[in-house]
């Protein structure tokens, strides 16, 4: 499936690397001006190379989501430049540790809480207003099987990506009658660093490559999408809707 993004200002967070990279390439290829966030300069700079590379423009921004003033911000300064946000891919996020409840420091919960969960809805207020001055607002709220699972061991990052499901959910219920739309996606097991923290024994050659997932994400920018309030999962390198329970 094509899809054009000719014109468009898309917002990435968690750009440097992995699903985000390749998601923020992916969008530049379709035409889209990249606004790329994420901490690591580095891996800004080389994204940037890479969209110049394929044609593409971008605006690299560094900064930590932990910054709720940088978040705040950061919608202010798009409007000043461009007066608009056609498309959010809220995408940064931390694992924590695997841990038994009861033994997780509290800095180590308050910081998953913090930038997973704190700084999407801090995200969300700050760009809202601008996606709704697009024609065809869209954004795409990365979630994962662990808000459903519910793992032992695996509390935090699970509470928080069940917590961002919610904020997408009631989001897109709140702006049901506009033309925004909302989705939220799980990547399923993809060949990330974050994978690799969780799962440092399993061999990455056997998981999807981010590039992938990032193909199959990207319909979900288009302005032919209806969907709204739904989560999908990627399977295959396809987008799988996911039924949720009454």
């Amino acid at each position: 499936m094509s899809v054009n993004l000719k014109d468009k200002i898309a917002l990435v967070t968690g750009a440097s690397r992995g699903i985000g990279y390749f998601t923020a390439l992916e969008l530049a290829k379709a035409g889209a001006h990249v606004i790329a966030c994420a901490r690591t300069v580095g891996g800004l700079e080389e994204l940037d190379d890479a969209i110049k590379a394929a044609g593409g423009s971008a605006t690299l921004v560094p900064f930590d989501l932990a910054d709720m003033n940088a978040i705040d911000a950061l919608g202010g300064s798009i409007f000043e430049r461009w007066g608009k946000l056609d498309i959010l891919v809220a995408n940064a996020g931390v694992l924590g540790v695997i841990s038994p409840i009861g033994h997780i420091e509290a800095k180590v919960f308050e910081k998953v809480m913090t930038v997973n969960v704190t700084a999407t809805w801090r995200l969300i207020r700050s760009v809202e207003p601008l996606l709704m001055r697009s024609d065809a607002g869209r954004a795409v709220i990365l979630s994962s099987a662990a808000a459903h699972r519910c793992r032992p061991f695996w509390g935090a990052y699970s509470a928080s990506k069940a917590a961002v499901e919610a904020l997408a959910r009631t989001w897109a219920g709140e702006t049901q009658s506009t033309p925004l739309r909302i989705t939220s996606v799980d990547p399923g097991a993809t060949r990330t660093a974050m994978r690799a923290q969780a799962m440092p024994g399993e061999d990455p050659d056997t998981l999807p490559h981010p590039r992938d997932v990032a193909k199959a994400i990207l319909p979900l920018t288009a302005a032919d999408v209806i969907e709204t309030g739904k989560l999908f999962v990627v399977r295959e390198n396809k987008l799988v809707d996911y039924r949720m329970p009454e």
